[in-house]
């Protein structure tokens, strides 16, 4: 699929002693059964949406892992195929080439839609899916890359085009008002996440891991009763450096996914980094202050759109607004050359220190 939010900055890197730590451990986390000691962990791997995906998983009674990799595999290929801004088959691209009027797509499009304007009502249109002329604009979809930003005249007319607002969305079909173009880039892949994994749940695999180009979602222990624990890269001052503490969580029964310019970022004529993510509101990339923003729920794809949304909305409204709504978010700050960082009070709820 390509494009899209930035990936979660998962590393296995080890954390240095020197590094303080934070856990992240789930409250009232469901209970797990303790898998069969000579249960094997099955891995499995591959590409999808211009990134990796990975699956780790502890079946005792489970399919055997052919089964369970051409499951994965179907799944994943059924969401490029409808939303797709890369693929010119997709439900998606069908749509962006569509007249005035109702679009015939897969139930799956609209659902996911649905979703997101939801939290583009909820944001102010921090999250906006009807964004596909921009990202193209500004280098960060099929047409490719761009030598510079966009003529601020061109970004005008795009903003003065139909927008999310202009959308209608009912089961298996989408209005199209003319000229809109859809990119469910920063939704798709948690989307996906969420689809794989509720997969395994149904064939019966008691503990996975499920990975989709950074975006998580874990359930059950291990077998030594462990959770599955994933390490949040760090992000990187302005001087390149990382900083910060190091964050290690806990995912079981959790989804992480994390918005940030470290991976896919263009630079500006006054050297600094214009992220890949757009603010709709304006056209323009997010300011580099915020380094990245990582949110926790229980729903990938939730956890994929909210940290998009609070990226837009910035290191000074993003927090508030995530507090007043319980979200679990971690938002790291670029001040100088250093790193600062805010928790939101359910994420600090979950924190122990190490």
């Amino acid at each position: 699929m390509g494009g899209g939010a930035a990936t979660a900055g998962v590393t296995s890197m080890k954390i240095h002693p020197s590094i303080p730590l934070r856990l992240i451990l789930p409250l009232d986390a469901p209970a797990a059964a303790l898998p069969p000691a000579q249960t094997p962990v099955v891995r499995l791997s591959g590409t999808t949406m211009g990134t990796y995906w990975s699956v780790a998983a502890i079946a005792p009674k489970g399919p055997e892992p052919l089964s369970l990799r051409r499951g994965i595999v179907a799944i994943l290929d059924r969401v490029v195929a409808v939303m797709s801004h890369w693929e010119p088959a997709s439900d998606l691209c069908r749509y962006n080439r569509a007249p005035q009027g109702w679009v015939s797509v897969d139930p799956m499009l609209s659902d996911v839609l649905s979703a997101a304007l939801t939290v583009a009502a909820d944001s102010g249109g921090a999250c906006d899916p009807a964004i596909g002329g921009l990202v193209d604009a500004w280098g960060f979809g099929p047409p490719g890359p761009v030598t510079g930003p966009p003529e601020e005249g061109y970004i005008q007319t795009l903003l003065s085009g139909p927008r999310w607002t202009d959308l209608r969305v009912q089961p298996g079909r989408i209005w199209q008002p003319g000229g809109l173009r859809l990119d469910l880039s920063a939704i798709a892949k948690g989307y996906a996440v969420d689809l794989v994994a509720r997969f395994l749940d149904e064939q019966g695999v008691m503990s996975h891991l499920v990975d989709i180009g950074g975006e998580l979602r874990g359930w059950g222990i291990k077998h030594d009763a462990t959770p599955w624990w994933v390490d949040l890269e760090q992000a990187a001052g302005r001087d390149g450096r990382p900083g910060g503490r190091a964050n290690r969580i806990a995912l079981h029964g959790l989804s992480v996914a994390t918005s940030g310019d470290s991976r896919r970022f263009m630079v500006g004529q006054d050297g600094r980094r214009l992220s890949h993510t757009l603010d709709p509101r304006t056209g323009w990339p997010v300011p580099d202050d915020l380094a990245a923003v990582t949110v926790l729920h229980t729903d990938c794809m939730m956890a994929d759109m909210l940290a998009t949304a609070l990226t837009v909305m910035g290191a000074d409204a993003g927090p508030t607004w995530a507090a007043e709504r319980g979200i679990m978010a971690l938002f790291v700050r670029r001040r100088g050359n250093g790193i600062t960082e805010t928790v939101t009070p359910a994420l600090a709820a979950l924190v122990e220190d190490a």
